[in-house]
């Protein structure tokens, strides 16, 4: 039994595996959620679905991730040999989607803005469990009407 075909890649020089190369590259905090987003099959290198966080990456490939809320496209330059500054990250890759416009992004935000729930609102005055804030003025309400009061009241 055969699977589906698999494009041919490159086999000489030196390769490293793909969610050590996504952490190196700052795309990922850890190698863990880059694995993880890997596992998840969300991830393709020039157009083949990849599902293994060690599958090996080479100078050349082409990745497609989702990141936020928009999908990268990278061809990988350079392989690095360690997660250093974002600046020496970003030698590690060409980008090529860039970012939308200001005026997309600006658009995209205020529909976002939108749809979102409203903040939440304040608690009404003498709702639910008083705060520190509202103990420490009844605190020092009680003080002054206990110096008002007569002693037989108090």
């Amino acid at each position: 039994m055969t699977g589906p075909a698999r494009p041919l890649r490159a086999t000489e020089g030196p390769s490293l595996r793909i969610d050590k190369w996504l952490w190196h590259a700052r795309f990922f905090k850890s190698r863990s959620l880059a694995a993880k987003m890997v596992s998840a099959k969300r991830l393709r290198v020039s157009g083949q679905l990849i599902d293994k966080a060690h599958f090996q990456v080479r100078a050349g490939d082409v990745l497609t991730f989702p990141q936020g809320d928009r999908i990268r496209v990278v061809r990988i330059l350079d392989l690095g040999t360690r997660r250093g500054p974002a600046t020496e990250a970003q030698t590690l890759y060409e980008d090529l989607k860039p970012p939308p416009d200001p005026a997309v992004r600006k658009a995209a935000a205020e529909s976002a803005r939108l749809d979102s729930p409203a903040p939440a609102a304040r608690r009404p005055e003498g709702a639910g469990r008083p705060t520190k804030r509202d103990r420490r003025q009844l605190d020092r309400f009680r003080e002054k009407a206990g110096e008002d009061l007569p002693d037989d009241e108090v």
